[in-house]
């Protein structure tokens, strides 16, 4: 992925959703613009308006922490988002250019998969589904062995709209935080391919991932429709793999 063309349109995207009125510019019911101007953005930065355009137009290299931290200060980014800046503006580290399909699960996460009481997963951060328990094989109907791509399934299944109860919600997330992966791992050719299949196939996807929001998610709750209980809501927790930094023990507990 292009990470000076995904900066211009993120630092639009925030510019288009910041408050005027909260960064001190008077505006008129007349105001024709949503958010911030380049310019007004610069001025409150203290950075030029040409230096700004060039940085949005994916022109300026290596700019400072300083007004990288200056401009996410204007644009008010929480840390996600702050993190995500510096990702796009920065050239890519050496470990970015390994897209890395995750490895194997190990057997000892296999093993505590599977002494887990609860629906639990082992998934890597293109939402590739790599292990499940027997409570997860029930949840989601998928028999043991079983891989599949829950992105994919979610937008591109129409049966997951009876499965995901908040799916709308589960669809802005699941864009958000592939739009945090690609920033990474700008080199994954699997994750590209995947966000091109998205926004071909899912008007959904195409306006979640419009909004340029990023977002990683480490728990929360999900609605969902369990097989034998019906409609139930699901308390999720994300934990790291040790030893592969992209994948992840997901848990449900019902709440």
């Amino acid at each position: 992925m292009d990470d000076r063309r995904s900066l211009g349109a993120f630092l639009r995207s925030r510019r288009d959703r910041a408050d005027p009125g909260s960064a001190g510019i008077k505006t008129s019911p007349r105001r024709r613009v949503p958010g911030l101007r380049r310019e007004e953005l610069a001025h409150l930065a203290g950075i030029s308006a040409e230096y700004y355009q060039r940085l949005e137009q994916g022109r300026a290299h290596h700019p400072s922490d300083q007004i990288l931290d200056a401009i996410a200060a204007v644009l008010v980014l929480d840390p996600t988002e702050r993190d995500h800046l510096y990702r796009l503006a920065r050239p890519p580290r050496p470990h970015r250019s390994q897209p890395g399909p995750t490895g194997p699960v190990r057997t000892e996460l296999r093993r505590l998969l599977a002494a887990v009481c609860e629906p639990a997963l082992v998934i890597n951060d293109r939402f590739d589904v790599l292990a499940l328990n027997e409570p997860a094989q029930l949840l989601f109907s998928r028999p043991a062995g079983t891989t599949w791509n829950m992105a994919r399934e979610l937008l591109l299944d129409p049966a997951s709209r009876r499965f995901y109860l908040d799916w709308d919600e589960t669809v802005a997330a699941t864009a958000t935080q592939l739009r945090a992966v690609a920033a990474s791992y700008p080199d994954d050719a699997e994750l590209t391919l995947l966000i091109d299949e998205l926004t071909a196939g899912s008007d959904a996807f195409r306006a979640a991932w419009a909004t340029g929001d990023v977002q990683v998610r480490a728990h929360g709750t999900k609605q969902l429709r369990h097989p034998d209980l019906g409609a139930r809501t699901f308390a999720y927790e994300n934990f790291n793999a040790a030893g592969d930094p992209r994948q992840r023990l997901v848990t449900l507990t019902l709440t």
